[in-house]
């Protein structure tokens, strides 16, 4: 049906920086919303930011003036520029799609598999 691959996650220093990408493939007719979350070790899973087909996004408070996102439609794919990396942003982060595959009607959730960010020294 459809999958969701991240890639670009890794170990970085404080106040450095990571570019994370997630391609969506397979029967897509169309993808309103992608997003990242992240979850660290021992929490939950919480939103990073968002954005909309038409280029609106959203940040968590923390990840404000810090981070980008950005998609290219075309190529079903959403990236998030993360700068002025800190320890506490050391997570594995989650792709997230809002997706129609096959027709308008079938909807799906979809998540990509995660990929480690680690930020330490």
């Amino acid at each position: 049906q459809v999958q969701l691959v991240e890639s670009g996650g890794g170990l970085v220093q404080p106040g450095g920086s990571l570019r994370l990408s997630c391609a969506a493939s397979g029967s897509i007719f169309s993808i309103n919303v992608m997003a990242w979350y992240r979850q660290a070790p021992g929490k939950g899973r919480d939103l990073v930011a968002e954005i909309t087909g038409d280029g609106s996004t959203n940040y968590a408070d923390s990840v404000k003036g810090r981070f980008t996102i950005s998609r290219d439609n075309a190529k079903n794919t959403v990236y998030l520029q993360m700068n002025t990396l800190k320890p506490e942003d050391t997570a594995v982060y989650y792709c997230n799609a809002d997706v129609r595959y096959g027709s308008p009607f079938n909807a799906l959730d979809a998540w990509g598999q995660g990929t480690l960010v680690i930020v330490s020294k």
